[in-house]
């Protein structure tokens, strides 16, 4: 995917839809990022200024630049409202064994249980295998975050390995293409 294809991306699950991160987007990322609960298990205090969040939004729209993926916001069909984001980047920090495919998602606090981050999810999966043509993506989450940790494996993703970032334990889980294709 090439920089111009980002600026128009879109895809649609039946209550979302998945779209490249904007400026515009910058009150509801930082709703997202300066709520403690939202940030308790990712290793990173609540935001306190916006424009940390206009950074964080300039860092992944240069993502788009650099490796032609980066996350993308979520946007609530019924409502047109920004309630998290979610998608696929290519890491470089976070694993001990080096870059990889990663797949993630944070969602406002109101939006949680809903099923949004499964659902973004799935359709990231598809992406990464479909389009990107990636054979294998990656995740991992803090131990204490449940229902992220549940969320990957409701997708098929099958716990790897345990490890510590910065010293935050990690589970960490990995899916091929061939099994996403098994169990779609």
């Amino acid at each position: 995917m090439n920089v111009l294809n980002m600026k128009t991306f879109h895809v649609e699950t039946e209550r979302l839809l998945l779209r490249e991160l904007r400026e515009e987007d910058l009150d509801g990322m930082f709703a997202l990022d300066s709520n403690p609960n939202v940030v308790k298990h990712i290793g990173i205090p609540p935001l306190t200024d916006p424009q940390e969040s206009l950074n964080i939004i300039q860092n992944i729209q240069q993502q788009y630049i650099d490796f032609g993926i980066g996350r993308w916001a979520c946007i609530l069909k019924e409502t047109n409202e920004f309630i998290g984001w979610a998608g696929l980047k290519k890491e470089t920090k976070l694993s001990e064994l080096g870059p990889y495919n990663d797949i993630g998602y944070r969602f406002r606090e109101e939006f949680w249980g809903k099923g949004y981050a499964t659902e973004s999810a799935k359709i990231s999966l598809d992406y990464a295998f479909e389009v990107l043509k990636w054979n294998e993506v990656e995740a991992c989450a803090d131990f204490g975050n449940e229902g992220s940790n549940k969320v990957l494996q409701k997708i098929g993703m099958t716990h790897t390995r345990d490890s510590e970032y910065e010293g935050m334990p990690l589970h960490w889980y990995k899916i091929t293409k061939d099994e996403w294709l098994e169990i779609k």
